[in-house]
């Protein structure tokens, strides 16, 4: 999954729970430390590609040589990018992952003593 696309789910599963378009980007912001803008950008980048039929813009009037092969070092350029964030967001997934699994396991023992002394209390 990429980071727009978890961003856009997001932001989406925060407006359906009542919370504000502006609220969640800044929430968001605040959870991937960066910018508030970034955010709202990757909503909308992944927001307009559900859209198959939504025509591409273009500023230029012909396309060269020259262009094709400068969009195409820019598309090669921006999936490098979009490896990198797809490592980053699984690597923050894993480290949130260890974190309840410590978490967890730390209080394993004081939780299971506390459901037993109930249990023996019933008795």
């Amino acid at each position: 999954m990429t980071k727009a696309q978890e961003v856009y789910e997001k932001v989406e599963e925060l407006t359906a729970s009542g919370t504000t378009k502006a609220e969640a980007f800044k929430q968001l912001a605040d959870e991937y430390g960066q910018p508030v803008n970034s955010i709202r950008g990757s909503y909308y980048t992944w927001s307009k590609s559900l859209d198959p039929d939504r025509p591409s813009r273009t500023k230029r009037r012909e396309t060269t040589p020259e262009d094709a092969l400068s969009d195409a070092r820019r598309v090669f350029e921006r999936a490098i990018e979009q490896v990198d964030a797809e490592v980053d967001a699984a690597k923050h997934r894993a480290d949130e992952a260890k974190a309840e699994h410590d978490a967890l396991k730390a209080s394993a023992a004081d939780r299971k003593k506390a459901i037993q002394e109930r249990l023996d209390a019933l008795t």
